[in-house]
Formats: C-alpha cells, structure tokens, sequence
C-alpha cells in the first residue's frame, strides 16, 4: 500500500482546517443519483409470461400502506380489509381476475421482506476489487435475519469505523465480511448479507511504504504519563497544547518558518509517522490477539512491551483528532474514508483502549504498571453464562477458580487471551470466539485442558472434546454448522455437542471439508437480487390471480423416524502438521430402523431467512420448487444436475435401504428443493448434513416466522436451489 498522496491529503485538511473555524464543514450537495436508461438487470430466470413485449423497467411501486382508510375500494366493488390470507384466491376474488399493481401489492407484497444487492468500491483499492452487500425491508416488524448480539455474545467481534453504536449498514464496520451482520438467529447459520459478502473481491493486505518520519525516543514513564492526560479528552481548542505533540513524540520538519500547530497537519504527521513497517501490523491475524505483545512483564520483553504503548499512544493521538468535537461527523467519514486499513486497526485498538481501560499506576519498567479494566465485571459475569449455556464438564470448579482468581486481582494474569478478554482489548473480527473460549479453559483448574492449549483463530474450523462429556464446534466449522439444530450457538462456538469416539478424552480436531464446488455468487448476482426475487414477478400492466399460488405445508405431518446414531471423525494421514490433527468428519443416521452415513465433505453455509410479515404469502408460478419429506433426501443425489438425481438401486445404505423415488418435474438447474425437516432436530440436522455431503448451501426458514413462499423467494435472490423448512418446537426454546 502506498503513503497518502500528498495532494489528497492537502485538499481534504484544508476542509478540516475550515471547519475548526467555524465547527461546521461546508458540504458539497451529493449528487442525485440516477437509474440507468438501460434495461434493468433480469431475474435468474427467464420468464415465460406470454406477453414478450413487457418491459422489465417500471415507475416505483407506491406503498400500499400510504393509501388513506382501513380499506381500499377494489374495481371488482369489495373493500380489501388487510388480514394474513388463509387461501388463495381470497375471499372476494375470482380465480380469473386481473389484478391492478396496488391491489396486487396489498395481496402480494404487503410484509414481504424485499431485498436489494450492493455493489461498494474498496477505499486504496482499484476497480477490480469491491465489496457485496445486502439489506432488506419491507416486513413490518423489528425482527430480521441477525441473532441479538448482546444475546449471544457477540458485540466484541465487530467494530463501527466511524460513530458510536451499532452500525446501520455492513459497509460501516472495519472488520469485512462485517460480523455486525453475520450470525444468523437460528444456530448454525448466517444472513444473507454474510452470504453475499463472501463473495467480495477483497484486495491483499499491502504494506505502506515508509515515511521515513520516526518518532523521538521516549521512556515509558513519558508515554503512560500522556496516557494518564488523555483520559480526560484532546486539549483542541489549544493550539499551543496540541503542538506538545511535537516537543515530545513526533519531530516537526516545518518548525522555523511553518510549524504544525494546525490539526490536520498533526493527523497527516501522525498517519506518516505509523505508516513505519517498525511498528507492530495489526491488520495481521497473526498480531490481533493484541495483548500478546503486554502479557509478559519481565525485563525480556521490555522493548515489545514498550513499543506496544508507544504505538498506542500515538494510534490515540491520532484517533482522538480525528473525532475532534471541531469536525462535522460528515468530514469525519470523509477523513476516515481516506486512512490506510493498517492504521485504522491502530485506531480500532485506540478505541478499545479509550473505552475500557484505564492508567492507574506507572513507573520506568513494566512490573510498576497498575491498568484498571472497566470492562471486566461484565466480562466475568458473560463467561459464567457462556460456560452454564455450553454445560462445561468442570462448570463447579471452573466458577470456583473464576470468583477466586478475581478475589485475588489474578485475571489478567491466566493467559494473554485471558488479558484480552477482560480487558476489553479486543480487536474486531474472527479472535473474540477464541479470546471467550481459551479464557475458559486456561481458568479451569482441570489438568486435562493442557491438551486444548492449541486452540486458535488461525485454525477457525475446529473443534474438540473435552472429558468425554461434550464436543464443541467453533461457528465456522462444518461440523458445528451441522449439529447446530441439537445444540446453543454463543459467542461463536456451537454446543454442547455429541461425543465422539474417534477423539481422546481431551483432544482438539481440525476438519477438513471443500469449497462447494460449481457455486459463485457474481456481482451481478448481487445487484439484480431485488427484480430475480421480486414476489410479483416480471412487471406488467395487470396481474392475473390465477398466476400466483398459496403455499401451506403441513407442519403437523412429522417424520419421527430419523436419529442421530454418531458422529464419526476419520484422522487425514496426508495432512498433518505441527498442530492438532486433521479429521474428515461424517454423521451416521438411523432412519426408520436404517443406518445411513453422510459425510461432510463441503464447507457449505445455512442462511436463515428473513421473517415477513402477514404470512403466509403467494409465491409467483415462476419460481419453481419440488418439495420433499426430509426422509426423502438421502434418495436425491446431485440436486440440480441433469442426471444423476436419483440415488442408483445399486447403491445401499448400511444394513439395507428403501428403494428411490424418481423426481417427476423437469430437469431445470434453478429449481429450489424445499425439505420439510419439521418435529425432531435431528430432522434438520439431516437436511443440513444431506446439503454438506452434496455440496448445497440452503436457505433455513422456520415456517412460525418466514412463511414458505418467501423462503423460495429468498432462495432465488441468493441464486440457491436448497430450502429446509422447520418449526421450532417448545422445546427447542427452553
């Protein structure tokens, strides 16, 4: 990554420069964006409306809900009272009338979630690299595809670039794909956001060429004294005082005929000065367990230890001008917008830095450092919830360990993630799941978690046993994925799991899967979403009712006949390191009094559908779908090919099979598989082990919040062809 370009820079201070005058900034009016006078994106599917001419381009459909009174007066003479539809065509209509587009949108679209792709530029990066995006509006209520993070555990792992709270969109967090919309509300699967957001063009992390602006030598008595300064806030409304900057850490080159005393000039010094390759890289993974560098205070890590708070002294010095009370937020975005990614890790550190710890003592090494962590009662009270949810094998002594350890003021002392998880030092991203769960182990006095030490963000698909009691799975790991349904989702991990036989009785295993082969979402998948998912279809004049279709499946018709039997780990001999051991990873089915292993070959992702509103919904005749009892599944190979659908009469399960029933419908690559894996969880985790033993990722939709039409629907904006449907049961809630 090259410096800042000078002239860049130049322009964008000479604003900040003007609003420290006056506390505003002069904002050029944004230009009005325009539709393209070309044809709009087609759906994936080619419709078959008998009318070619219709053009796809029309005005913006008005919303239904502008419309003044408790009823519209319909041209058939009936007010419409809006109320959840209990068959199709309404009461009211005939099967043969043509709707007009706001009728058609009260009957149709009214609580239907309506997505829409985004297709971003990377800041410092060229054309050939973007971001994807979705959002989605249109259901009536709060609710969407996202857990709750304070729920599960979740609001470290995510940081907004700029502005306090969460963010409003996932193109304004630091960490990409954003994790602020990642976890999907069921176990086990993501939002669909997420799902596009992988398929981002991410450019390689580059690093910046040196400045050649060092620093002055400091001791650390120097830099926790301006530490202890700056917890009450930057001194700028002071020319004289900010231009301390340079009489202690930085040097001014302009100092006889042009010193610095203006804040740009001091934020492009400071941008300069870290741009260094001296300075620690936190935009590496391998450097975001941040407190690694300040865990060890004796005398051999001195110099780590200093240069850590060196740079985040001067991360905070940049930070805090930045968001000057002096600057619009308006121009704080544009200045943020035009930091390198390695400083804006500085300044997410600096944050975290600024809102949860504090300098109570000091001293000229780094034994004499007394830190106070505003963020640690909270912190201990989530690791008690996260051990009870995860049902820890050694939950009594751990959370005696726990309440003596803080007695004692011993934290922070376990582990350097220990460190980090109290203290708040976290950096945004995929660290926080392993910060919560080696702050766990490390405590628990149980000798036997000495074999789990090597757990790390660095080996995300991972998992372990632990006392022969339990397996957890981290979120990003298949196997988690799978067995989601039978188990809690929190803080990134997936448990408390089935065990396995095929590990010792403490062991961490590394799963091997695939890339689910043949699928890649293109950035024009993304940006024609909203017409490809449209619940109206292609535009027209008028829309006939007998076009459409209510879809209601029966969630009283339980299959009770499949169970998890075991999940079977195979060690990989090819693929061994120096770290815990690779595994192939397969689960074995009894269904009905038949045992069927899947194995879990792909690395395929569940996305959980959006809730709508007013269901159940009608779903347009072109989006086409077979439905299937999850039993069924295991007869269904390759869903989507040509040939090859049908499981072989040759090909037999463990101890016996049933035979295979055809599919009737036509070959067509886009149609969607709807699997009815309602009653038992162990339904769904069958349907999701059926989707990563063929390589499918799926939409999860429980039919109580998103009804069936509009999980089809979603399945074609995210260009998938695989639906499980469930309903969650009492039990699954307690």
């Amino acid at each position: 990554m090259s410096e800042p370009k000078k002239g860049l820079w130049k322009g964008l201070m000479r604003r900040l420069s003007n609003a420290q005058g006056s506390g505003k900034l002069e904002k050029d009016p944004p230009l009005r964006r325009k539709v393209s006078d070309g044809d709009a994106p087609s759906r994936r599917r080619q419709s078959e409306r008998p009318d070619p001419s219709s053009s796809r381009r029309r005005p913006r459909r008005p919303d239904p809900r502008d419309s003044k009174g408790k009823g519209r007066e319909q041209l058939n003479g009936h007010k419409y009272e809006p109320a959840p539809l209990s068959e199709w065509p309404p009461s009211g209509v005939s099967s043969k009338e043509e709707l007009t587009l706001g009728h058609a949108m009260e009957l149709i679209s009214r609580g239907v979630p309506a997505h829409k792709g985004h297709k971003r530029p990377i800041p410092h990066a060229s054309d050939h690299y973007y971001g994807l995006y979705t959002t989605t509006a249109g259901n009536h209520g709060d609710d969407n595809d996202a857990v709750n993070q304070h729920n599960a555990m979740t609001q470290l792992t995510t940081l907004r670039i700029q502005g306090s709270g969460p963010p409003n969109y996932p193109w304004e967090t630091l960490e990409q794909p954003s994790l602020a919309f990642g976890f999907g509300a069921r176990p086990g699967t993501i939002t669909l956001n997420r799902w596009a957001s992988s398929f981002s063009a991410i450019p390689p992390l580059i690093g910046l060429r040196d400045p050649g602006m060092a620093p002055r030598e400091v001791d650390l008595v120097q830099i926790f004294d301006r530490l202890k300064d700056l917890e009450g806030g930057l001194e700028d409304d002071n020319e004289e005082l900010l231009y301390r900057l340079y009489k202690r850490f930085l040097r001014d080159p302009d100092k006889v005929f042009s010193p610095h005393k203006t804040m740009e000039r001091q934020i492009t010094d400071l941008v300069m000065c870290l741009s260094s390759p001296d300075w620690i890289d936190f935009s590496n993974p391998k450097n975001q367990v941040a407190t690694k560098f300040i865990y060890d205070t004796s005398p051999e890590n001195q110099e780590k230890y200093h240069k850590f708070f060196y740079q985040l002294l001067l991360s905070l010095e940049l930070e805090l001008r930045i968001n000057s009370r002096l600057h619009t937020d308006w121009a704080k975005e544009r200045l943020m917008a035009q930091i390198p990614p390695k400083i804006q890790w500085n300044l997410a550190l600096a944050r975290r830095w600024r809102d949860f710890v504090r300098v109570e003592a000091y001293g000229e090494t780094a034994e004499q450092v007394k830190l106070r962590f505003k963020l640690k009662k909270r912190q201990i009270k989530m690791l008690k919830r996260f051990a009870q949810m995860m049902k820890w094998p050694n939950l009594t002594e751990t959370i005696e360990e726990l309440k003596q350890r803080d007695a004692e003021g011993a934290l922070i002392t376990v582990s350097s993630h220990a460190l980090a998880f109290f203290s708040g030092l976290v950096l945004p991203g995929p660290t926080f799941p392993f910060l919560i769960m080696n702050s766990l182990i490390d405590i628990d006095p149980d000798k036997a978690t000495d074999n789990l030490a090597l757990l790390t963000h660095l080996h995300p698909h991972c998992g372990f046993q632990y006392r022969n009691s339990y397996t957890y799975w981290s979120s990003s790991c298949i196997v988690g994925k799978v067995l989601a349904p039978t188990c809690l989702e929190a803080a990134g991990w997936v448990g408390p799991a089935r065990p396995t036989i095929d590990l010792g009785r403490s062991q961490i295993a590394r799963i091997r899967s695939r890339r689910p082969r043949e699928h890649f979402l293109t950035p024009e998948d993304v940006t024609s979403m909203s017409d490809r998912s449209d619940p109206l279809g292609p535009p027209a004049q008028v829309y006939p009712v007998s076009d459409y279709e209510l879809l209601t499946p029966d969630v009283d018709d339980i299959i009770d006949t499949v169970r998890i039997e075991q999940v079977n780990l195979k060690a990989v001999g090819d693929k061994q390191d120096s770290g815990p051991k690779w595994f192939d990873a397969s689960i074995q089915f009894a269904i009905d009094g038949v045992s069927w292993p899947l194995r879990l070959t792909f690395d395929v992702s569940f996305i959980n559908a959006w809730p709508c509103s007013d269901g159940p919904h009608p779903l347009f005749f072109d989006y086409v779908y077979t439905t299937r009892k999850v039993d069924d599944v295991i007869n269904i190979l390759d869903w989507g090919k040509p040939s090859g659908r049908v499981r072989s009469s040759h090909s037999t399960p463990v101890g016996g099979s049933k035979p295979a029933k055809p599919i009737v419908e036509g070959d067509d690559e886009e149609r969607v598989l709807v699997i009815e894996a309602f009653g038992n969880s162990d339904n769904e985790v069958l349907a999701r082990a059926w989707c990563s033993h063929w390589g499918f990722s799926a939409v999860v939709a429980d039919v109580g919040k998103t009804c069936m039409a509009c999980a089809v629907r979603e399945a074609y904006a995210a260009t998938l062809t695989v639906v499980i449907l469930v309903e969650d049961q009492p039990e699954d809630t307690d």
